[in-house]
């Protein structure tokens, strides 16, 4: 674990923020699995060609990005197989819509597994009376059934979703109604992610956050010194070391 402004850890956070995907469990395993159910789907019931697929696919997703913007419905799959469909020729197809993006959240669901010591420092934050809010982007429903498929519903306080308010991170409206909701916070809030731009810079210039980047294989990292990221770690057991050495106020 690498601290780059150590004055920023002398005391234990008042409340902690947490991204979910791919800072609580590995989101790309989870993807190709979702992306493989829905090909093999779409090759069965449609003769949609796995090559067709994921070009129509990936091209259906940069057209939903670009014209949502920072939205949650910016991610919804369901668009994106929608839109799939009808850029292979297929118009809309409702019901396959559905069926694909059920088969595609199906299989990711199944694939997630949460990181080592993940349970372990939040049974640590709820010992000692520290607030867990996970900050997500996405829709709701998504992030909920994720949320109880990884057994977190019972170990976090409260959950934002980008749905709920209204933009994307990096921007303040997420970070804002998360404290919003545990009511006032007095003291440090930590914010731990995986995305630089989304998740740190987001909470440190909304909130004035100390945040934590988790650095995963496929994480790119935040240069050393950047005044936005406050501390690199690589595993959950480094938190929960990093908690425990902290002084209660």
């Amino acid at each position: 674990m690498k601290i780059f402004r150590p004055e920023l850890f002398r005391r234990r956070p008042a409340c902690v923020l947490l991204d979910l995907d791919n800072t609580l469990y590995a989101y790309d395993p989870c993807h190709k699995a979702g992306i493989a159910a829905a090909r093999d789907l779409a090759l069965q019931s449609l003769d949609l060609s796995p090559g067709n697929f994921d070009r129509c696919f990936a091209d259906a997703r940069s057209e939903i990005k670009a014209r949502l913007g920072d939205q949650a419905a910016s991610h919804h799959r369901l668009l994106y197989f929608q839109r799939m469909l009808e850029r292979a020729g297929l118009a809309s197809r409702p019901f396959e819509s559905l069926q694909l993006e059920q088969a595609y959240w199906r299989a990711y669901i199944d694939a997630a597994r949460l990181f080592p010591h993940v349970m372990d420092f939040l049974d640590d934050l709820r010992l000692a009376d520290i607030p867990a809010v996970i900050v997500t982007d996405l829709t709701a429903e998504v992030q909920l059934r994720k949320m109880i498929a990884l057994d977190l519903d019972s170990r976090i306080d409260w959950i934002v979703t980008s749905e709920e308010s209204g933009h994307d991170k990096p921007h303040p409206a997420s970070f804002e109604l998360a404290l919003a909701k545990i009511g006032g916070v007095e003291g440090p809030v930590w914010m731990i992610g995986d995305n630089h731009g989304c998740d740190l810079v987001g909470a440190k210039r909304a909130i004035g956050a100390v945040t934590l980047q988790n650095l995963q294989p496929d994480v790119i990292p935040s240069p050393d010194g950047c005044p936005d990221t406050d501390a690199h770690f690589g595993s959950f057991a480094d938190l929960r070391r990093l908690l425990d050495q902290r002084p209660e106020d």
